[in-house]
């Protein structure tokens, strides 16, 4: 699990080749890169687009900015990458100030500018990420699923973490924010045919895991500090070339609040092959006493000021009733030529969870390539507490299409968004803009 998730993040810093790929030009391009001897290779790209949030209730004013966004990317083999960019809004009319305020005004926002910077291999005793942390699960995921460290639109963190692997154990810790105190945590793995029976054929079989997770509630607006923990334990059933299935199960509590517990069984698979790389889990979930599997998920840094529902309270505080939930999950990548992770006809995630009592949550995204890999589509969507009072939705679109051999191309992109106020509320807004990017690959 571990090692996928260096793959998985990996292939933001290398869009440089994602980027390449967009005319079949361009495409043999990316393969001679991929395969040329050279241990460095780089992309330059500058964006400039027009940028309008819109007040979706309330009354308010609509904010237009000029976007110029920048990026640098090094890629400097399996053990290093590097990518440095940030969006700079210069405010065009409405409000104060040359350059849009929320995005620059605490030392937290700074680390947006490294958007990912790896230090480490899969096969490293030892590896580090830094960057945006989008739809990041916490190995076994009881505690942290699907999360992003930028829902709020108002915060920009770099997040973190390590992977280290010392014989039978293998641990993955993380932070949202590398510049102050917030979401932290780590899960260790203990591989159990290991321990008995001495270094196994394929590792992570049989494996009994532990994770503790901490919100310190002090950077990106205050909330209610909160701490979960879980145990799980996971057995792969099945084994064959190219797929694999396993059985779970686990148990988790708030430390300290008494009668907080939940429970949890399910199976999940794992499919690739050369065109395609599948991954499918479906869980049984018990929530009591206001404990819940994927506490930290995708709408976590809205929910940590106000949860869905009538209440009105961080949801480190909100009641959550007790009852039963299936989860189900699945990703899928899919290309028509060669599956490699670098460019994808077809990229879909998707998760979400029923409960006993009502409720319905769901969060996905899918991205396709058409024409050649010349446009590409992207959709996401977030709702939550459906079929609730109180219910929170969110979604967004965003189109970019290559012209001129694919080094220069045009973009779109809107949305809605959810503004924390400092009374503790969330302000609805909507965005949009259309402009040109233009990159360099080498």
């Amino acid at each position: 699990m571990g090692n996928r998730w260096w793959a998985v993040l990996w292939l933001g810093l290398l869009s440089l080749r994602g980027a390449a790929t967009a005319s079949p030009d361009s495409e043999a391009s990316a393969s001679a890169l991929k395969e040329s001897p050279r241990s460095w290779s780089s992309l330059a790209r500058l964006e400039i687009a027009p940028l309008a949030f819109f007040p979706r209730s309330g009354g308010g004013e609509v904010e237009g900015f000029v976007q110029l966004e920048p990026t640098l990317i090094l890629d400097g083999g399996p053990e290093f990458g590097l990518n440095l960019g940030a969006p700079v809004r210069l405010r065009a009319w409405r409000g104060e100030g040359l350059v849009r305020r929320e995005d620059w005004d605490s030392l937290s926002d700074f680390g947006q500018v490294v958007r990912g910077l790896k230090l480490g291999s899969n096969s490293a005793p030892v590896g580090v990420w830094f960057g945006a942390l989008e739809s990041y699960s916490l190995l076994s995921a009881h505690l942290v699923r699907r999360y992003s460290n930028r829902s709020n639109p108002d915060y920009h963190p770099a997040g973190g973490f390590l992977t280290g692997t010392l014989g039978p154990l293998y641990t993955q810790a993380f932070a949202s924010d590398v510049l102050g105190a917030r979401l932290m945590g780590a899960e260790v793995t203990l591989d159990l045919e290991h321990v008995l029976f001495g270094e196994p054929h394929e590792p992570g079989r049989y494996t009994l895991a532990l994770s503790a997770v901490h919100d310190w509630g002090k950077v990106g607006g205050d909330a209610p500090p909160v701490t979960l923990a879980h145990l799980d334990g996971t057995a792969v059933v099945v084994v064959r070339p190219g797929f694999e299935a396993h059985l779970l199960a686990g148990w988790g509590g708030r430390p300290g609040a008494g009668g907080a517990w939940g429970a949890v069984v399910g199976a999940g698979a794992d499919a690739v092959t050369p065109t395609m790389d599948l991954r499918l889990r479906l869980e049984v979930r018990r929530q009591h006493g206001g404990f819940r599997q994927g506490f930290f998920g995708p709408d976590y840094e809205l929910a940590r000021f106000r949860a869905t529902g009538p209440g009105g309270l961080p949801v480190a505080a909100a009641l959550f009733p007790d009852g039963y939930s299936a989860y189900g999950e699945a990703e899928v990548g899919w290309d028509a030529v060669r599956y490699g992770g670098l460019s994808r006809h077809l990229e879909l995630s998707l998760g979400a969870e029923a409960f006993s009592w009502g409720r319905f949550d769901v969060d996905g995204r899918v991205a396709v390539q058409l024409f050649a890999r010349s446009l590409e589509v992207a959709v996401k969507g977030l709702g939550v507490g459906m079929g609730q009072p109180g219910a929170r939705y969110l979604g967004a679109a965003e189109a970019r299409w290559r012209l001129l051999g694919g080094k220069l191309y045009a973009m779109g992109t809107g949305g809605t968004l959810l503004f924390p106020t400092p009374e503790g509320t969330l302000r609805p807004g909507a965005f949009a803009s259309v402009g040109l990017g233009v990159d360099d690959a080498r």
